[in-house]
């Protein structure tokens, strides 16, 4: 979608209440209001307990319908909320897009004995003894369930490695050995073999757990009447199984079924190589922009604005990439925190919301706050929403010609009266800024829209502006 906006609706510390479906819910008016196209809801299958976040996932068929883990509702609601909501948003024109984690499970209902080694953790393809006895926790009945939905039930042989074993009490990684099993290829080469990333892990290359996974990708999608997924740790799966399981999707539910994948990597050459190898058909988080911006919030004047598109996916592959700024895993004190400090998030929304490539992604976070704390940045993000529908629209010109000061600018289109914008981000002194808007501006008044500059600027007959940002702070301007 042309200017579209996707949020990501939650972040790690939301309240155990089962209230968040229906406040999405009473919220979905509001968010198309402001520019949202489209919403990333959390995992919302049963995990191990109502407070489970959604990735230590359980049973991927509970959607909050049935009595397991001593619950019936998940962290986030019941079925028939999450339906609700999931039509409030459709009534609104905002797409939904599931979080879907098919690497691992957890909680299992029963211990199986198999043979298993332990491995190197900096090395899974290295064995620290040879195979033995574990009993180890896989054993997946669902008796709150039983066979609704699916009659399938999990068993060792359906893993690659596990965590603990139950006989001697001791955590660690252990690789399952059977006939024929391996760690999969076509994952990521960190730690040798990344495979495994935590509790037991699933065996994307048995043919049952394919043929299984790819039918609950069918019947959630056709069931919540889904729009599209995002797939959580992409680089711990078999790529094959990746690019198979959205061609059987999509073959039930329709080609513009959405995909984004979650491949957590500051390196481009690794995503390109991902990309290519599931064939081109799934977007990928814009990680190494992240970490771009995280280094230049650091580094503050230090840091060479001109670089900060440099090895960035939304560089190489504008229309596969989803900018971000913040998420639920850089969010402080979670697993990857790499957040953007305070001071220099504004200017980070407004370059991604801006300019025209990527299709960029509000953290929940960021707009509505963290642990019940009201987010410092809401009324700036709203300004740059309403920028990007108002205003983000015809050719782009960069200036990132200075290593303090950099700049955009939108010449805006014709059927968009009061289209044409310029962003300018400052991380040193003021700055100013000759650049070109189009002639088709020229006599125009323009102004400062997040507060940070009060004079007015004119378009002069050539279509050029002397642009103005203060000080460490970003400045979007429009007619």
């Amino acid at each position: 979608m042309k200017n579209g906006v996707m949020m990501q609706y939650f972040e790690w510390n939301l309240p155990d209440n089962g209230e968040l479906w229906k406040q999405l819910k009473e919220d979905a008016r509001h968010l198309h209001d402001i520019g949202v196209t489209a919403v990333w809801i959390p995992p919302a299958y049963k995990g191990c307990g109502s407070e489970d976040v959604g990735y230590g996932t359980y049973d991927l068929y509970d959607l909050g319908e049935f009595d397991q883990k001593g619950t019936v509702r998940t962290k986030y609601g019941t079925k028939e909320e999450m339906r609700e909501m999931i039509d409030a948003l459709h009534e609104c024109g905002i797409s939904v897009y599931l979080d879907a984690v098919m690497n691992h499970k957890a909680g299992a209902d029963r211990v199986e004995t198999c043979m298993a080694r332990l491995v190197d953790p900096d090395d899974r393809d290295q064995p620290l003894c040879e195979p033995y006895e574990i009993d180890c926790w896989t054993g997946f009945d669902f008796p709150g369930r039983g066979e609704q939905y699916s009659g399938f039930k999990w068993h060792w042989f359906h893993f690659s490695g596990t965590d603990y074993n139950e006989r001697d009490k001791k955590t660690g990684i252990y690789q399952i050995v059977s006939y024929g099993k391996a760690w999969s290829v076509g994952v990521d080469c960190e730690n040798g073999n990344y495979d495994y990333l935590m509790f037991s892990d699933i065996d994307l290359d048995h043919p049952d757990v394919i043929a299984e996974l790819n039918r609950w990708g069918v019947w959630v999608t056709k069931e919540m009447k889904l729009d599209g997924m995002r797939l959580d740790a992409v680089k711990h799966m078999n790529d094959r199984f990746v690019k198979r399981f959205l061609e059987a999707v999509r073959a039930e539910c329709g080609k513009d079924f959405y995909a984004v994948g979650e491949y957590w990597i500051d390196d481009i050459d690794t995503l390109e190589g991902y990309l290519a190898n599931v064939g081109y058909g799934i977007d990928l988080f814009d990680v190494c922009l992240h970490y771009n911006m995280s280094k230049a919030s650091k580094e503050g004047a230090d840091y060479d604005l001109r670089t900060l598109l440099d090895g960035t996916l939304v560089s190489r592959h504008p229309e596969l990439a989803v900018t971000f700024v913040d998420n639920h895993d850089s969010q402080p004190g979670s697993s990857l925190e790499s957040c953007i400090d305070d001071w220099f998030k504004p200017s980070a929304y407004a370059l991604i919301l801006l300019m025209e490539n990527g299709y960029p992604c509000v953290f929940y976070g960021d707009y509505y706050g963290m642990s019940g704390n009201a987010s410092p940045h809401r009324e700036v993000i709203d300004a740059l929403l309403s920028v990007r529908r108002r205003c983000a629209h015809g050719m782009q010109t960069d200036y990132f010609d200075y290593p303090c000061t950099i700049g955009i600018t939108r010449q805006g289109v014709e059927d968009k009266p009061g289209s044409g914008l310029a962003l300018l981000i400052s991380n040193g002194e003021d700055g100013e800024k000759l650049m070109n808007v189009g002639v088709q501006h020229a006599g125009e008044v323009w102004c400062e829209v997040t507060g940070n500059r009060t004079e007015e600027v004119t378009i002069d007959a050539d279509g050029n502006g002397m642009f103005l940002v203060s000080g460490g702070k970003v400045a979007v301007w429009t007619p």
